[in-house]
């Protein structure tokens, strides 16, 4: 239990905490001593979060009941921690941690981009600091111990630069430093970097890391560097730094395994950034790699073009890490710039105040123009993405799109080549099993309920599409597949096969009135035995015995349990030897097992981002935010939307 105490009544507790030496926690220490109660000293902990500032919730803490362990002058408790040794089982478990690190490339901050620019071939890091950094008085240094630390860096390295590494903040003026830069920037032999760039990747390829008391000398001895100290920081004294001060008595060589133990598992505290529960380091190290993955994909500088307001927020959360420019028109993009386009929509603005979903033409290939293509993923929200429901997926592609079978895509070239190891295809069928025992579709749309006939052998769904979507017009291109409307599917399974019982399932979108009914859609028990409405997809799926489709996301789900699928157009999950296919697509001729298609369509091809946290996720995690969604049930639809499907409805008279 915490107690905020504001200075009023006789507080009951068994500790004070307060914010490690800063002038604020003086009162803590004073309450302490009047109550004669331990004091702690709180501090953020050395893999803190995405980004900086107060806005940025801290995932490590660390809790010190001696002192702070940036203060050399007095024991701390993670000085005692890493004297005291380690067990072989934690050991083991701080070089795993290690390789962690090293392999998630993270940092104490982890919003900033990796070094673009060319470094030298060789070179030493030097990582200067801000003016009046506590750590560095606390430290047993000084500003004159920067001087010290350039000098000896140029001299202990005849022939390799200097890379000297200064806050972005000095570089504007706004903060000072302890050197100067313009008169720094005639010797040859220093390079001052002083964009705002992740650290992880300078330390890489260092060759040794210079610095007074900054956590990037910690971070160096995570990545096997030699450390250069010039002021007594927590990692230093213990045999694993070269040190230009003493160190004191209290401090005396020991492994690795104890410093990286002591600091990121006994002394650190973590909270799970998706739960907010308490969680271990691995955890957080993993979503900190993701983050610093993900955030890595593509250029600085990106330009959207001909986006609808609603989706300007969300495609700045899909693209974090770079910075998106909203334009309206192609030529509002600078020469080779690159380009992100919703599918395969025409780069025209939207008409009028809304986007509505239908292809206006292919979107031309600007030539030296690289073109990011957007759309739905595969489970993607409760609720409509025509009714602006906010997605928690969405794809990118860089060649094409899944649902355009004239060329190939990101998604299918992966598929054609990718090496699915056993890991990742045991995760898929975790992720397989767990999405048809929960029975999680894409929109998780559909109340009611549904029985098979009594008596009836053989069940055969046909799931309706917007017949004026371009996953027709380009996943069942015309003179290839002969069936492209609803009636014409409808048809050809009921003459195919006389004897089935066949439903069929109009498309949401064209129940809730979002989108045109298909051409003759009104007579479709001409051709079918029954039609459902209220109905959710995985209700449907359990129940019946093979799905009929043109290119309906239906026919995945389907194969997701393991029904029979034939398929009359060509869509992303065809043509792998899963599918029974009336176009067959001469491109794809490698035969997947399905928790391969699983894994490439449902894990490495789809970007998911939490709704919670706003920041890249699982699908894993994705599919626990959904059931919570879909859990709490139909939420009542804002007069804003329900004017929308008005707005819509009177558009497509």
């Amino acid at each position: 239990m915490v107690w905020f105490y504001r200075g009023a009544g006789h507080p009951e507790g068994t500790a004070v905490a307060g914010w490690g030496l800063k002038p604020s926690a003086t009162k803590a220490r004073n309450l302490a001593k009047r109550l004669k109660l331990p004091f702690l000293a709180l501090e953020d902990g050395f893999l803190r979060s995405v980004g900086v500032g107060q806005s940025e919730n801290t995932l490590a803490l660390v809790v010190d009941d001696l002192g702070i362990y940036y203060d050399a002058r007095q024991p701390s408790r993670l000085e005692s921690l890493i004297a005291k040794g380690v067990l072989p089982s934690e050991a083991c478990r701080a070089r795993s941690l290690v390789s962690a690190w090293r392999c998630a490339g993270v940092s104490k901050y982890n919003y900033a981009r990796s070094y673009s620019g060319k470094l030298p071939e060789r070179y030493v890091l030097v990582a200067d600091q801000t003016f009046g950094d506590a750590s560095i008085a606390y430290g047993a240094a000084s500003a004159s111990s920067f001087d010290r630390m350039l000098e000896c860096a140029l001299r202990e390295n005849p022939g390799v630069q200097v890379v000297l590494k200064v806050h972005p903040e000095v570089m504007l003026g706004r903060k000072k430093g302890h050197f100067d830069v313009l008169a720094l920037a005639a010797n040859e032999r220093v390079t001052v970097l002083g964009d705002d760039v992740h650290a992880a990747g300078l330390i890489e390829h260092a060759e040794a890391v210079y610095v007074v008391t900054s956590q990037v000398g910690f971070e160096g001895v995570l990545w096997g560097k030699r450390v250069r100290t010039f002021g007594m920081p927590f990692y230093a004294g213990w045999g694993l730094t070269e040190d230009e001060l003493p160190a004191p008595d209290r401090r005396c060589p020991v492994p690795l395994e104890n410093l990286v133990h002591a600091a990121l598992v006994d002394y650190s505290r973590y909270i799970d950034p998706e739960t907010g529960e308490r969680c271990e380091p691995e955890r957080v190290i993993e979503w900190m790699g993701l983050q610093r993955r993900m955030r890595e994909r593509f250029p600085d500088v990106l330009y959207a073009v001909g986006f609808s307001d609603w989706k300007k927020p969300i495609i700045e959360d899909f693209f974090q890490g770079s910075s998106v420019e909203f334009v309206r028109r192609l030529q509002h993009v600078p020469d080779g710039a690159p380009v992100i386009a919703w599918g395969l929509k025409s780069l025209e603005p939207p008409v009028g105040l809304f986007e509505f979903g239908v292809a206006r033409g292919s979107l031309a290939q600007p030539a030296g123009q690289p073109v990011i293509r957007l759309e739905d993923a595969f489970l993607r929200s409760v609720g409509l993405g025509a009714d602006l429901i906010r997605p928690l997926s969405w794809v990118t592609d860089q060649q094409g799109i899944y649902y355009d079978a004239t060329r190939p895509s990101d998604l299918e070239v992966l598929l054609q080549n990718q090496a699915f190891d056993t890991p990742l295809l045991e995760r898929a069928a975790r992720l397989r099993e767990r999405i048809v025992a929960s029975g999680l579709t894409k929109y998780n749309v559909g109340s009611g309920g549904w029985k098979r006939p009594a008596g009836i052998g053989q069940v055969i769904l046909v799931p309706g599409q917007v017949e004026s979507d371009a996953s027709i017009a380009y996943g069942a291109p015309e003179g290839v597949c002969s069936v492209r409307r609803n009636m014409d599917l409808l048809r050809a399974v009921r003459e195919a096969n006389p004897d089935a019982y066949v439903v069929y399932k109009p498309h949401p979108d064209v129940l809730a009135g979002l989108r045109i009914k298909g051409v003759g859609e009104d007579a479709a028990l001409q051709w079918c035995d029954e039609q459902v409405v209220n109905v959710s997809m995985s209700e449907m799926l359990g129940q019946v015995d093979e799905v009929h489709v043109i290119t309906s996301l239906a026919g995945f789900e389907a194969l997701l349990r393991g029904k029979k699928v034939t398929c009359y157009g060509q869509p992303f999950y065809s043509g792998w030897g899963l599918t029974s296919d009336k176009a067959p697509l001469g491109r794809r001729t490698r035969r997947l097992a399905l928790d391969e298609l699983v894994a490439g369509c449902l894990i490495l091809y789809p970007t998911y981002v939490s709704r919670v946290t706003r920041r890249f996720t699982s699908p894993e995690r994705a599919l626990d935010e959904l059931l919570a969604w879909r859990a709490q049930g139909a939420s009542t639809m804002p007069w804003w939307r329900k004017g929308l499907r008005l707005v819509l409805r009177f558009y497509k008279r």
